[in-house]
């Protein structure tokens, strides 16, 4: 382990030499095991839920289904969406889609109210 002055710690592990467990570890690393590979749950639950989160990109739409537009948006939501990182403009189509699924399911289950409102 090395200690450098900007406080990082680097840590290499050495697969031939990996660290002992101490019992109170292997006793956690135990109880995992029985609770993970069970007929019932092979590990399923340790993957948290990704419902309302962002998928990745590659998931999204594909390419030939788009249509290139000019599109006017507030400064702050253009800088949060650019702040993402590559291909922002397709995680604004995604939002944008996740939007109009919404107001469908809206429409269909009979609600006369909308989803979201512009301010």
């Amino acid at each position: 382990m090395e200690s450098k002055a900007a406080g990082f710690v680097t840590y290499r592990l050495d697969s031939h030499h990996p660290p002992v467990l101490t019992e109170e570890e292997w006793l956690a690393w135990e109880e995992l095991q029985e609770r993970t590979n069970t007929a019932d749950d092979p590990g399923v639950s340790l993957v948290p839920s990704q419902t309302g989160a962002w998928r990745r990109v590659s998931d999204l739409v594909p390419e030939e289904n788009k249509q290139q537009i000019t599109l006017r948006l507030d400064a702050d939501v253009l800088e949060f969406f650019r702040s993402t990182g590559r291909r922002y403009q397709t995680r604004i189509n995604a939002a944008l889609r996740e939007y109009v699924a919404a107001q469908k399911e809206a429409q269909e289950s009979g609600s006369r109210q909308p989803v979201l409102t512009a301010r």
